[in-house]
């Protein structure tokens, strides 16, 4: 049998081996023609992913040859303009271990062994290198302490076992982690190894979630700043750093409009591409607009995008600024002239991630879409796209892809329909309606932990429409259904579920009804107003909003655009699913993380008390069930509880739409 490594795969009814695919997860391209990714696998106990840097051949001929082998794992690849391939990595220094654990940046020579460039106490993820060889990267210290101290200071907490955070105003906690308790800092490493910080003494806040980049000459540094203001509100702008004076000057102030975000020089470093973001409101959502700034003087260029809800952009060699993002359930690149703004389209199939530009004018990228993972490829100048052999192909699946469309309201609403194999109006499949997170996201692309065709496998027909506020849709698509309604969304979703159930080889009498994040606060929504569905899935979903506004790690957010429920009541009255839980008679499955904080975990624990203590019958005969991820996040990384999460959901569904056996009280998987 071929190694899991290099082996494609078809059997989707293999929950374990699905789980053991490798994912390629970043491409890299050097100025001498190298391109390198970051393929992760799991490891054999299933606790967490690995990930291993792979030489990839530029011209799709030849398989992928593995580079490095440590049990840590490599990833971050990135090809240096000496050539140089760096990476991180928590692999242990042989000459010092005051650093331990943490992620260290080290370079791979083209021929020999990797070697250490720097480490900090805190990690470092690099954010920039300049021509000469100068590193700008990420890091963090305790809070209160320099860059020096910090080792130190780290040990005497540990030995403390101390784990108190001083707060002073808001955020306090960003989707998995607390904050308050360390700074993060900008530091630069020189070509021989030497780090020193470029924003000693700042707040806990200013750059957390920061995104920084360094200017081609390593004079300077463009990075976001936050600052907190009144009512718990926060603002965040672009400062430029002098990196040999550490002066910092403002670049772009934020205020109570718009605020700004992800700053990338050009390869002159005359320009610094960015995205200018207003804030919203109840009545607006906030909007991207791509926006190329000169350093020398003159006003910006504005980028039209069209629909193009942006996701990322880098520059090219020859100065063209690369850009991409959704786009009408699919995703798009696009080529952006930056002295007028105008942009052509370069690719418009498929959703492309990691751009990687090379000397002779080709993109590298990770291209996906829902039938397939992400997988590198070339696309040349004139659009045509090559695929680079590496492992984590897929072969055959089990069923077929449509696309489909609705009419709700003179608005055109489209999405994907998965269809089993085998399906027929003699054997009609039972159906999922599946709806997204965000809500501003798409059905666009290859999901691990979402992915259709594992229920495809079991004989169901899965339907993933893109609705009011989904991306790639432009402004307009964003703002329908604003301030996330759930009313228009659960119509749009019901007018193109009742379309495709007149189709004879779907099963009208047998439903599901699943979502996560915003999904989850939808079926949540959904299940307190109607009957029609065999069977609910909500995972990370929101249930008392009066509760979750306030305890969301996105609170300033929520509360800026709803408001408190004296405020805003009708909003309250009518779109917070604990309204309905008295209505609820649907079997519901819910699936939450305790270490989630944009969701926090006392959705589910209402849900669960509300649910329970409504039920009437003995309590053997309650329908519901709670699966609780003591150890994830607002998502479910690590792969052997991704497992449990997927066979447990295809067995509540199994259980309730198809007459499978009731899951028993202790899994068996």
């Amino acid at each position: 049998m071929p190694s899991p490594i290099s082996a494609s795969f078809s059997d989707f009814a293999d929950i374990d081996a699905f789980t053991r695919i490798p994912r390629v997860t970043a491409v890299a391209a050097g100025p001498d023609g190298r391109v390198v990714a970051s393929i992760d696998e799991v490891d054999e106990h299933g606790s967490k992913r690995r990930s291993a840097l792979w030489a990839l051949d530029p011209e799709g001929l030849t398989p992928a040859r593995r580079l490095t082998f440590s049990t840590d794992g490599e990833d971050a690849p990135r090809l240096t303009p000496d050539g140089s391939l760096l990476f991180t990595s928590r692999r242990p220094d042989p000459d010092d271990d005051s650093a331990e654990g943490a992620a260290a940046v080290w370079r791979l020579p083209e021929h020999g062994e990797a070697v250490l460039v720097a480490r900090t106490p805190g990690g470092l993820s690099v954010s920039g290198v300049a021509e000469d060889g100068s590193i700008l990267a990420k890091t963090s210290v305790l809070a209160g302490a320099t860059l020096e101290e910090d080792a130190e200071r780290r040990k005497d907490r540990k030995a403390a076992k101390r784990s108190t955070i001083w707060h002073t105003g808001m955020p306090i906690r960003r989707w998995d982690h607390e904050l308050g308790d360390v700074s993060p800092r900008l530091v630069l490493v020189s070509p021989d190894g030497g780090v020193s910080d470029l924003t000693d003494g700042v707040d806990t806040l200013a750059l957390s979630g920061a995104s920084a980049d360094l200017s081609p000459d390593g004079r300077t540094v463009a990075t976001t700043w936050t600052e907190r203001v009144e009512r718990g509100q926060t603002r965040t702008g672009v400062v430029l750093i002098d990196t040999d004076s550490r002066e910092r000057t403002t670049l772009l102030a934020a205020d109570e409009h718009q605020e700004y975000g992800s700053p990338v020089f050009s390869p002159d470093g005359a320009h610094l591409a960015l995205t200018r973001i207003t804030i919203s409101t109840p009545t607006d959502t906030g909007y991207d607009f791509l926006e190329i700034h000169p350093l020398t003087g003159g006003e910006p260029v504005g980028v039209d995008v069209g629909d193009l809800t942006i996701r990322g952009y880098v520059w090219s060699h020859d100065g063209t600024l690369l850009v991409t993002g959704d786009l009408h359930s699919s995703g798009a690149v696009l080529a952006v002239d930056p002295s007028t703004g105008k942009a052509r389209t370069l690719a418009d199939t498929g959703v492309f991630t990691s751009l990687a530009p090379a000397p002779d004018g080709s993109l590298f990228a990770l291209r996906s879409d829902v039938a397939t993972p992400a997988r590198p490829v070339r696309l040349a100048s004139d659009g045509e796209r090559t695929e680079l052999p590496a492992p984590g192909s897929v072969d055959a699946l089990p069923g077929a892809l449509e696309r489909v469309w609705t009419d709700v309201g003179g608005v055109r609403v489209g999405g994907w329909l998965c269809l089993p194999d085998g399906a027929s109006e003699a054997d009609p499949a039972p159906v999922m309606l599946w709806i997204h997170g965000g809500p501003h996201s798409s059905f666009n692309a290859w999901s691990w932990r979402w992915c259709p065709w594992l229920a495809v496998a079991r004989g169901y027909a899965v339907l993933m429409p893109d609705f009011a506020m989904s991306s790639g849709y432009g402004h307009a698509g964003l703002n329908r259904g604003w301030p996330r309604l759930p009313e228009v969304v659960y119509g749009e979703c019901e007018a193109l579920l009742d379309q495709e159930l007149e189709r004879p080889e779907l099963d009208g009498a047998r439903t599901a009804l699943l979502g996560a994040s915003f999904g989850g606060f939808m079926v949540s929504w959904i299940a307190g107003r109607t009957d029609r569905f065999s069977a609910v899935v909500t995972h990370a979903g929101s249930w008392a909003m009066g509760q979750q506004h306030r305890t969301t790690d996105a609170a300033a957010k929520k509360m800026r655009v709803h408001g408190h429920e004296d405020q805003q009541p009708e909003w309250y009255r009518d779109n917070s699913p604990h309204q309905g839980a008295s209505r609820v008679v649907t079997p519901v499955l819910i699936t939450h993380g305790n270490r989630d904080y944009r969701v926090p975990v006392s959705e589910a624990l209402r849900m669960w008390w509300d649910l329970v203590s409504g039920w009437d019958g003995p309590p053997e005969t309650m329908p519901h069930r709670f699966l609780q991820l003591t150890g994830e996040n607002h998502w479910v990384l690590t792969p052997s509880n991704g497992r449990v999460w997927n066979e447990t959901v295809l067995a509540f569904c199994d259980q309730h739409l198809r007459g499978g056996d009731p899951i028993p009280e202790i899994l068996p998987w």
